[in-house]
Order: C-alpha cells, then sequence, then structure tokens
C-alpha cells in the first residue's frame, strides 16, 4: 500500500525518534502533572521498551509517584547530573507548563511524543498526532516502526501501554477508538499479563468514594443548556473522607444522563480548585484553555482559584452548549 504525504510525514517524525533513542545511552521521560492512565502507560511503556530492547542503556522516569496509580508503576529518583547529555522524552504533555518537574529543559535533547491538539509547539522532534486514542497508542505504533531494527516489547510494556489505552478510551468506548486502536490492542493483548488485575486497579473503588458518587448522583442539576455542575467542596471531601486525587474515579459518575451535552467538576484544593471538564459532543477545550488548562475537545482540564472564577468558567461552558445545539 503506497502511504500518503501525512503518513510518510508520521514515520520521518518516528524514525528521528528511534535513531535518537539508539544514540543515546541515558534517557529521561517525563510526562505531565496530575497523570492518568494513558501518561503513566505512555512513559512507563515507553521506558520498558526502551529497557528491553537496550538492556544496557540507562532509562529513567520523571515525577511524583502517585499513589492511586502506584499498582502501574512508581517514579525514580532522578539528580539534577543525571541530565547531563541525556534525552528526555516527554509523553502525553500538549503545554510545557503542564510538565511534571521542570528539569526536563536541562537534558541535551528534548523529544515531544503527544496525542492532544498542538497548543504549545517545543521539543528539538515533535510528534503530536490527533488522530491517536492515546499517547500509548503512539508507543505501540512506535515499537511496531523500529520492530525491523530489533525493537520488542514485552509483558511489562504491554501492560502499560494497554492501561494507557484503556484509561484513554475509556474502556474503547470513546469516539476517539479506531481500528487502529483495537489492532494494537490486539498486538498487546498477545503478551502474559493479568488483565483482570489491571481493570481491578483501574476501576476498582474504595467504599467512601462511592458513597460520594452516590451523593453526586443525588444532588447533581441539569441546565437548559444541558450542562451538569458538580461542585466538590473541601467540606464535602473531608466529610467522606475522599481525596482530591481519589476524585478521579468520579469524572464518569455522571457520564450517561440522558440529556446532557457537557458536564464539569470543580475541586477545591487549598490554594486552587482543580476542574475537569467532558463532553458528548460540544467543543470544550478551548473553555479550558482559558481557565490555565487544555487538552482534547471533548475532555479538558482546567484551574482556576476561587469560586468566582469557577462561576466565570461556568458560565462560559454554558454558553458553548447553548450555542453547539
Amino acid at each position: 500500500m503506497v502511504k500518503t504525504d501525512i503518513e510518510k510525514g508520521i514515520v520521518m517524525e518516528i524514525t528521528k525518534i528511534i535513531k535518537a533513542i539508539e544514540t543515546n545511552e541515558k534517557i529521561i521521560i517525563h510526562r505531565h502533572v496530575r497523570p492518568d492512565p494513558d501518561a503513566i502507560g505512555s512513559q512507563m511503556g515507553l521506558k520498558a521498551l526502551i529497557k528491553h530492547s537496550f538492556p544496557e542503556k540507562e532509562v529513567y522516569a520523571a515525577g511524583e509517584t502517585v499513589s492511586s496509580l502506584s499498582f502501574l508503576a512508581h517514579m525514580d529518583e532522578v539528580s539534577d547530573a543525571m541530565y547531563q547529555e541525556s534525552l528526555v522524552i516527554v509523553c502525553d504533555t500538549a503545554n510545557q507548563p503542564r510538565i511534571d518537574d521542570e528539569r526536563y529543559h536541562t537534558g541535551k535533547q528534548l523529544i515531544k511524543i503527544d496525542h492532544h491538539p498542538k497548543t504549545d509547539s517545543y521539543g528539538d522532534i515533535e510528534w503530536v498526532s490527533t488522530d491517536s486514542s492515546s499517547t500509548s497508542e503512539m508507543i505501540v505504533e512506535l515499537a511496531l516502526e523500529a520492530k525491523s531494527r530489533g525493537w520488542g516489547l514485552n509483558n511489562e510494556a504491554a501492560r502499560l501501554l494497554y492501561a494507557g489505552i484503556v484509561g484513554d478510551t475509556g474502556r474503547f468506548k470513546f469516539p476517539s477508538t479506531t481500528v487502529k486502536t483495537f489492532q494494537y490492542a490486539g498486538e498487546l493483548v498477545r503478551y502474559d499479563f493479568d488483565r483482570t488485575a489491571l481493570y481491578d486497579g483501574l476501576y476498582q473503588a474504595e467504599e467512601k468514594v462511592l458513597r460520594l458518587s452516590g451523593y453526586i448522583l443525588q444532588h447533581f442539576q441539569l441546565s437548559e443548556n444541558g450542562l451538569c455542575v458538580i461542585k466538590l467542596t473541601t467540606e464535602l471531601l473531608e466529610k467522606y473522607d475522599v481525596s482530591v486525587e481519589e476524585t478521579n474515579q468520579l469524572v464518569q459518575v455522571v457520564a450517561d444522563v440522558k440529556g446532557m451535552k457537557a458536564w464539569v467538576f470543580l475541586i477545591e484544593e487549598e490554594s486552587q480548585i482543580r476542574v475537569r471538564i467532558r463532553s458528548k459532543g460540544v467543543v470544550i477545550n478551548q473553555v479550558a484553555g482559558k481557565y490555565n488548562g487544555g487538552g482534547h475537545p471533548l475532555a479538558s482540564g482546567a484551574t482556576v482559584y476561587s469560586w468566582e472564577e469557577g462561576n466565570y468558567l461556568v458560565a462560559d461552558l454554558e454558553k458553548v452548549c447553548e450555542e453547539q445545539a
């Protein structure tokens, strides 16, 4: 099959990344703050892929270990000195302020691998594929492209990359899921890892989290424009003994409400309010970008610093829902 110009361009970028990895002996991999399964899956899956293919290379994963995803992997201790003469790769991060660990720019070469819409161009090599369901899917593509050069996945890389794909496709339910997504998932399940345990780690929740989800289902309100707003104050989180990090498990709790176009969670922390926005069709990432965030057209995050600012964000989302009827 003859490749299109776009496909040839993608292969060129992948080849540049492959050669950069092959010619560097020390590699440090980053991802975004507040990581989700795709951030961890792509970062640690790439690390496992490189270590399996090149056991002699030094490969480190930078960033904070998040307890809710520690069943997937733990981050490495990376000193400032390690960045000298290192290749740095940033996975699943559209813009530089969201990169976990600001030392990412202190290596000798920087690569960006991401599937979000391009809002911040950075890196000496930049591979952005908005047609991919996840950055983990992109790492599988890289592995398959490099197979002829002796690269290979192993059980651990497959487990991590499968987790990333499952997480960012909502168990293959989201519109971002394509034929290629299923093909790559099929490649990964050939390897020996416990898919049941993986799903349990991704989706099982403690009783306290489920009780808070019950509260949300009892008290949510749907506007005339089809926007659902959920505000989780510090007092409410303390009442249910649920941490801000654990609220990650609640984002889809209202996803099946009939007549809803979009929904937003505003989660209060000590010095800021974390915002998670999801949509069934209306484009919401431009609103997120206005409030210190960004992401996909149908799934984004943001940060506001007062409930008043949060109300402005909600008003902007209402307007988007009304305009995109």
